[in-house]
């Protein structure tokens, strides 16, 4: 939105202050009414970049710094730990990847360990803003938010990782743009982070893992959860947590979607529709439900702005999310000296980010000299990552990483 006179604000990692000026923009916005203001410019080197701090980067950080390289780990929120921060649920997956374990702590347990080690700089509210291409190494410039302003500083690296996650893939229908429609990690974030209810009834619509946890995150808040509705034939998550909610007599519809929201000012109630198996509309299968509130679960979109800018080989997987740089199995890109990890490198659950993170920080290591039991351990992280796969939830994931190794190889 536009905030005080500044286009394109992300208002969800902007802290409200008083007397704010916030307003909505077509597209791209206006030109600036308010002037740009730096309080300092400066300059950081260091020899492995980590952009984004969540459980991908943080993994890769913690691997390259065991292996003696200094790290820089930057991300644009105010505290470290990416989606692990506002998951209150205890993980699947493998007893090394912390199955069992609710995300927040991971997220604290992560914290101190970077906070213990000497070879590891956090640099917080901060935004990547371009990549330069230099003749030796690769260039960042980071733009800070600082109470009194804002901050540049050109960073100068040997090696960059990008874990910079995923962002929440949203529908179209009428009344989208109506105050009560959220995304379900936005969702997460109001209730688990700031305790703040999104409304008193909610439709959910998506009926995946995500979809599935978030409404019983909400039930566990007090807030009535209407129904979930899922255009597929089927339930996408894990039953496990759609029995969950059955428990709590919460019904879940596949084969339904919805049609459009309604309400003027704000959502007061929304339409949902019967689907085909080819997610064609049924006529007159219409409903109109009461509802507050619209939680959007539909998915996630790799955030891959910053890889396209390294030139790096891109290609369109759908299996993946959207479009995903090409990498090798020790995720690196086509460009020499980038990596990637986590969402940005294919959709896939939490697990999975933290070996990639690892197998990520120890192979950068490696290439800048730190080869102590490296190719022990990648080997280690790389069977660990083809089991976890193996599932029938992994099939998908399985499937596009071995399309993106087919790419890599040509």
């Amino acid at each position: 939105m536009q905030v005080n006179g500044i286009p394109n604000v992300r208002t969800c990692i902007t802290p409200i202050q008083q007397g704010m000026t916030v307003q909505s923009q077509k597209k791209t916005g206006n030109h600036p009414t308010a002037p740009f203001k730096t309080t300092t410019k400066k300059k950081i080197q260091k020899h492995i970049v980590i952009v984004g701090a969540g459980p991908a980067g943080l993994y890769a950080g913690i691997a390259a710094a065991k292996q003696g390289v200094h790290v820089l780990l930057v991300d644009e929120n105010h505290c470290p730990g990416g989606q692990l921060i506002k998951q209150t649920h205890r993980f699947f997956g493998s007893k090394e990847e912390q199955a069992g374990t609710r995300g927040i702590h991971i997220a604290e347990e992560l914290y101190q360990q970077i906070t213990l080690t000497k070879k590891i700089d956090l640099l917080l509210n901060t935004t990547i803003i371009g990549y330069y291409k230099k003749q030796t190494g690769h260039t960042l410039i980071a733009l800070t938010r600082l109470k009194t302003g804002q901050e540049l500083t050109e960073i100068t690296t040997d090696k960059i990782i990008f874990a910079c996650g995923a962002r929440e893939n949203m529908l179209a229908f009428p009344g989208n743009d109506l105050p009560g429609v959220y995304g379900a990690g936005g969702v997460q974030t109001l209730m688990n982070m700031y305790g703040v209810t999104p409304g008193s009834t909610v439709l959910m619509v998506g009926a995946g893992n995500v979809g599935l946890i978030v409404s019983y995150q909400l039930l566990q808040a007090g807030v009535n959860v209407c129904r979930v509705v899922e255009a597929l034939p089927t339930i996408g998550g894990y039953h496990v947590h759609a029995a969950k909610l059955r428990r709590c007599n919460i019904p879940i519809y596949t084969s339904m979607s919805i049609k459009e929201a309604v309400g003027t000012e704000k959502v007061t109630g929304a339409v949902t529709m019967r689907l085909t198996h080819d997610l064609c509309p049924i006529k007159k299968s219409e409903e109109t439900i009461s509802c507050d509130a619209i939680c959007l679960a539909v998915g996630l979109t790799p955030s891959t702005e910053l890889i396209m800018q390294t030139g790096a080989k891109m290609t369109y997987l759908s299996l993946a999310g959207e479009y995903v740089a090409i990498h090798n199995q020790y995720m690196e890109t086509t460009r020499k000296g980038v990596y990637v990890a986590g969402d940005l490198a294919n959709i896939e659950e939490a697990s999975t980010a933290m070996l990639e993170g690892k197998i990520a920080g120890l192979s950068a290591a490696k290439s800048l000299g730190y080869k102590e039991a490296a190719d022990e351990n990648l080997e280690v992280y790389c069977n660990r990552l083809e089991d976890l796969r193996q599932g029938s939830f992994g099939k998908a994931a399985q499937k596009a990483k071995r399309q993106i190794q087919k790419e890599w190889s040509k």
